[in-house]
């Protein structure tokens, strides 16, 4: 059908959501990227194969976005009892169909059990990794199918627009935004409500302006907007198109990478089936308001993500960023007021308008309202995503749903921010994570990665580490970022491979801070917080390195040998056989020997000797390490 006006659009909402039956059984089975790459494609085949065979009844199953636990997956719910099934395989699927579905039996071995208490679970919402989390979001995902329309319409989507084009006006809307106090979940934070006042105040000589879903993400690890988009990108749209009548904006793009091949398939279908009930093109819903979609592809550059730069790839020109003022809110696509917010933050939207400013501000902290959703990943028992309220501690995070760390390791720090985010030592484990909140210890939000690492972790390599990427993604416009970063990873490799001498650590500090406070965009400005925040927490492993030739975390190849312990060794030549650079050398049930200069220092000797009679030594040594 096609609405022609608000009233018809609120008669098709109520008769769809009258037509669902909340006892209705039915199995939630996600397909998004993460599952789909653990084989959900051939469990949703296999339930297919159950309907086709009329074994399902009048059971449906629908294929889902990502419910965030990414690592258990395939992931299936059967509802309306939220029995949680994990690393769901195909030859399953007839026993969860004919015990669980239709006999209420619990298949014991498909539920999650949690690492540290042992004990097994049968519902989604009890399961610690979901139990802690604010999912307000998120937890739409596994209730959708993000092809169909009318899934997100019966779980009230597109209320929020009738309310809008009914009975508010744009200030109106703009209003009840900064009144929320919702930020820019892209990681600067800026009060999104202000940043919409801005552009709708800006004149443009024609009367168009833009509004823009960044949905770039360029972080390594980090899959929130993916999933958001992939799962139920009618909430996104709905707000883009809430967003465009508080500005006056009439015509609007998702800018999504082109290496999220599924989010881009299910917008397109998102916009297409909006167009066709109404709510995209002229005069929408018998009302003045007039907006369309576009998509547009990105190629994949880090530095698209900065709101200059994208608009510049929107525009078919090279990705690089331009000096602000003037800002996009008033001179942005084709030199239009432009407005850009991420995906997060346009999803809040809908939610805001809903459920009002008053509800939002009662989530979060004191300056941070609302939830954020982190891509929880590294050394760390339950990696996926997670969806906290703002505010809330990194330990609570890391170790009330995360787990804690694995092996009985000991937690070292957590990288908050993407590839140019700070490190936060073990020590400030307690810090707020809010916008305010970790930027007092060096890190900031960013678009929302965490990487957890253990204290197997060498700091020094960590900061090489996203050195290397973020060199490679300077687009190399301003000279502190495309010739500070590559000195600065420069100085780095010489310190890792024990040759940094004294006065490399200063020097080194220092042009961190030049390319800080000289740098065009975010990009340059951000690049030496993982080097500031290492220096800053773990500098004596810095020393370590320069001046005792010493890796702490016996990581560093060229700091590092190994030795085979002469007493428990067994001669087995399981070392000798295994060694690719053939460095090992000795006779079967006698003492085996390591020649240093052949030695590349792989570890495969320590993995495969069962005595663990491999010893990896750091420390200064005759004739060097």
């Amino acid at each position: 059908m096609k609405a022609r006006t608000v009233r018809e659009l609120g008669e098709h909402r109520r008769s769809v959501m009258a037509g669902t039956d909340p006892k209705k059984k039915w199995v939630s089975l996600c397909v998004g990227t993460g599952c789909i790459a653990t084989g959900a494609d051939k469990v949703a085949a296999a339930f297919r194969e159950q309907a086709k065979n009329g074994r399902l009844g009048h059971v449906e199953v629908k294929e889902t976005g990502c419910p965030g636990f990414c690592e258990r997956g395939p992931l299936l719910t059967i509802h309306p009892e939220g029995i949680f099934y994990q690393n769901v395989k195909p030859e399953h699927v007839p026993d969860i169909v004919e015990k669980t579905i239709l006999r209420g039996e619990i298949i014991k071995e498909l539920l999650y059990t949690d690492p540290i208490s042992g004990k097994q679970f049968e519902h989604e919402k009890d399961v610690p990794f979901y139990a802690k989390q604010h999912r307000l979001i998120l937890g739409m995902n596994p209730m959708v199918d993000a092809t169909r329309m009318d899934d997100y319409i019966a779980n009230g989507g597109y209320g929020a627009l009738e309310k809008v084009l009914g009975t508010m006006t744009p200030e109106q809307v703009i209003d009840e935004v900064k009144k929320a106090g919702l930020r820019g979940r892209g990681g600067a934070g800026f009060p999104a409500g202000l940043k919409w006042e801005t552009t709708r105040k800006a004149s443009s000589p024609d009367g168009t302006k833009y509004v823009v879903c960044n949905a770039d993400e360029g972080d390594p690890g980090a899959f929130m907007n993916r999933s958001v988009l992939e799962g139920n990108p009618h909430c996104v749209l709905e707000g883009l198109m809430i967003g465009a009548f508080a500005i006056g904006a009439t015509e609007g793009y998702a800018y999504i990478r082109a290496e999220y091949p599924l989010a881009v398939k299910n917008v397109a279908i998102a916009v297409q089936q909006a167009r066709e009930l109404g709510l995209l093109g002229k005069n929408i819903l018998g009302t003045s308001f007039c907006f369309d979609m576009h998509i547009v592809q990105g190629a994949g550059a880090f530095v698209c993500g900065e709101e200059t730069a994208l608009i510049a790839s929107i525009e078919g020109r090279r990705g690089m960023p331009r000096p602000r003022p003037p800002f996009p809110s008033v001179s942005g696509i084709w030199g239009k007021p432009t407005n850009i917010n991420n995906v997060e933050t346009w999803a809040n939207v809908p939610l805001i308008i809903n459920r009002g400013a008053d509800w939002f501000q009662t989530i979060g902290s004191k300056t941070s309202k609302g939830t954020k959703i982190f891509a929880l990943v590294g050394k760390i028992k339950n990696t996926g995503l997670v969806e906290v309220a703002l505010g809330t501690t990194l330990r609570e995070i890391v170790y009330g749903i995360g787990g804690g760390i694995p092996d009985g390791k000991k937690l070292k720090a957590v990288q908050c921010g993407g590839p140019s985010g700070g490190c936060i030592s073990e020590l400030n484990i307690d810090v707020p994570v809010d916008y305010e909140g970790l930027k007092q210890y060096g890190a900031m939000m960013g678009s929302g990665g965490m990487v957890v690492m253990d204290e197997d972790t060498c700091m020094v390599d960590v900061a090489h580490y996203f050195l290397g990427f973020t060199t490679f993604e300077s687009c190399g416009k301003c000279p502190p970022c495309r010739i500070g970063t590559r000195k600065m990873r420069g100085m780095l490799a010489k310190i890792i491979e024990g040759k940094g001498e004294e006065g490399d650590i200063e020097k080194l500090e220092k042009l961190a801070i030049t390319i800080q406070k000289g740098s065009l965009c975010g990009l340059g400005q951000t690049v030496p917080n993982p080097v500031l925040t290492t220096l800053r927490y773990f500098r004596d492993e810095y020393s370590a390195h320069v001046r005792d030739k010493r890796c702490p975390a016996r990581v560093c190849k060229p700091l590092i040998w190994y030795e085979i312990d002469e007493k428990t060794c067994i001669g087995c030549q399981l070392c000798a056989k295994k060694c690719p650079a053939k460095a090992i050398t000795g006779e079967k049930k006698k003492l085996h020997l390591i020649d240093r200069e052949k030695c590349i220092r792989c570890g495969v000797c320590a993995q495969v000797c069962p005595k663990d009679s491999v010893d990896r030594r750091t420390k200064s040594a005759p004739g060097g390490a």
